[in-house]
């Protein structure tokens, strides 16, 4: 007499449904005129903010006019001559040291317009929780580095080796071909779960600014 473990698994096989090829891709996804519009209403709706700089001293005077910023004590910038740096990594031995960090200005990959999401990795930053564990997160974004929709990001992340189609920078592109930590964020930490009522910064972040930045800056 079969186990009650067999006899459930054979239910399961006689009720299996019919096998379904996979839905094609290879659409013509909508795109949009201006996707760094696009991105900024769509991180607007989301709780954040869009920054476009010509240079890096025009991102600096955006940053100076940023509340978050301008009061904050503890700044990690690891982004070349963006912002002013005063916490020394290599002296914090644990992730959970960077807690402390009031703003974080870090690099992003490349961003999506439809859903205001950036593309960051760990490969530039010592510590992956400085994205989530700051109260206050910057991300610096390459402004020729954008995309339309997630159908585009992930064809561009299944791409392997080399850099970004029309990179003049010379940056050594992450994607899938390596095992990397990679993730996409889109607005600042929220929740809706306690009496439908939206909590902005409730486990991560209190706010997302995205710059994007001239690249020939």
């Amino acid at each position: 007499m079969p186990s009650s473990k067999d006899h459930i698994l054979q239910l399961l096989r006689r009720n299996r449904p019919a096998a379904a090829e996979l839905p094609m891709v290879a659409h013509a996804w909508t795109t949009f005129a201006d996707p760094h519009a696009k991105f900024a209403e769509v991180l607007e709706l989301v709780g954040g903010r869009a920054i476009r700089a010509k240079s890096v001293d025009d991102l600096n005077q955006h940053l100076s006019q940023l509340p978050q910023y301008a009061v904050a004590k503890k700044v990690v910038s690891l982004v070349p001559s963006v912002g002013t740096n005063n916490v020394d990594l290599s002296t914090i031995d644990s992730p959970h040291g960077t807690a402390v960090v009031d703003v974080a200005i870090l690099p992003g990959e490349f961003a999506v317009a439809e859903n205001a999401a950036v593309w960051v990795t760990d490969r530039q930053v010592p510590f992956r929780v400085l994205y989530f564990l700051c109260q206050h997160l910057i991300l610096v974004v390459p402004a020729d580095q954008i995309v339309d929709h997630m159908h585009a990001a992930y064809e561009r992340l299944m791409q392997t080796g080399g850099q970004p189609q029309g990179s003049k920078d010379g940056r050594q592109r992450n994607d899938f071909s390596e095992p990397v930590f990679g993730a996409f964020i889109s607005g600042p930490s929220k929740t809706a779960d306690i009496e439908q009522t939206l909590v902005i910064g409730a486990h991560g972040p209190r706010s997302l600014v995205v710059c994007f930045l001239d690249p020939t800056s």
